[in-house]
């Protein structure tokens, strides 16, 4: 089959580097490399298992992590509370 493409410049100077190189013609080249990226393309990938891994926070004894944004709320709550309670500052 015949066709015209429009390459990327960048593109167009791997291929000429790489067919200069392996002293092939352009067209073998771009079918190769063409050949080669489509193939690649219908591989199935490997998933990896996503792992977290546990890190020490560093809290005091008795302290819960997972209540630190319930810690949080609260200390916000008691800064507007007070906030709303005292005369405003001119």
């Amino acid at each position: 089959m015949r066709t015209t493409v429009t390459l990327e410049p960048d593109v167009a100077r791997m291929l000429d580097d790489y067919a200069r190189r392996t002293r092939k013609s352009f067209k073998e080249t771009l079918n190769d490399a063409v050949r080669l990226g489509l193939s690649r393309v219908n591989e199935p990938t490997a998933q990896r298992d996503f792992v977290i891994e546990a890190k020490p926070m560093g809290l005091r004894a008795g302290i819960d992590g997972g209540k630190l944004n319930t810690l949080l709320d609260d200390l916000e709550a008691e800064t507007f509370l007070s906030k709303q309670s005292s005369p405003p500052s001119q």
